[in-house]
């Protein structure tokens, strides 16, 4: 039997390790006819599913955020971002701005990574923010709004980052002692799970923490 492919996907943050990753998976899904990307610099590899739109979020098209489902994998940095204001804009208003757009072209479904931690109440900047922008996805009513909350994520970034290498080694040695939902996680299943779940025909709001993730 044969799965229709009629799905359109729309992923942002497809050049990051979870997007790269997941935007692989979704080209070879039985459930997806076409993958749109919105970046700002062409990824490395091509697929006959897969359809580059260079996309400027400082002021985007509404017309090129029509999809399905909606994966956000943005994500920034402190140090890459250089400043508290420059990370929000990444962090929080382009995922809201997209996931209006997309909201507004018919969009049942929108999928975002966040973090362990995030809490619109947090003392802490970066786990502030990502709690903001979950609230404020689900302000929107979405039909389904996906929300995943890895931890430290382990995998290729193709960039040095010497802080996280560390700390990825020492969660390797310390794994054993390291509660699930604290230990570092593989960035493959962060994105097998977002695919996985999307696929489920699930409705309202659903959040998986990172020990939830490991099982992926």
């Amino acid at each position: 039997m044969t799965i229709p492919t009629q799905k359109t996907a729309l992923i942002l943050g497809a050049t990051g390790l979870i997007g790269n990753l997941l935007t692989r998976q979704l080209v070879n899904s039985p459930i997806y006819s076409n993958i749109k990307v919105l970046v700002r610099k062409s990824l490395s590899w091509q697929h006959p599913r897969l359809q580059e739109i260079q996309f400027e979020f400082d002021h985007p098209n509404g017309l090129l955020t029509k999809a399905d489902d909606i994966f956000c994998c943005l994500g920034t940095t402190m140090k890459k971002a250089g400043s508290k204001e420059a990370f929000q804009k990444v962090d929080y208003k382009y995922p809201l701005d997209i996931a209006r757009l997309g909201l507004e072209n018919g969009a049942q479904q929108f999928a975002i990574v966040t973090s362990m931690g995030a809490d619109p109440n947090s003392s802490f900047f970066y786990n502030r923010v990502k709690g903001e922008v979950e609230r404020d996805l689900e302000r929107l009513n979405y039909p389904t709004l996906l929300i995943y909350r890895p931890s430290l994520l382990i995998g290729n970034r193709g960039e040095n980052r010497l802080g996280e290498r560390l700390a990825e080694g020492a969660m390797r040695l310390l794994k054993p002692l390291i509660p699930a939902k604290y230990r570092g996680i593989d960035a493959a299943k962060v994105a097998t799970a977002m695919i996985t779940t999307a696929q489920q025909e699930l409705t309202g709001k659903h959040i998986f923490e990172s020990d939830v993730l490991q099982a992926f």
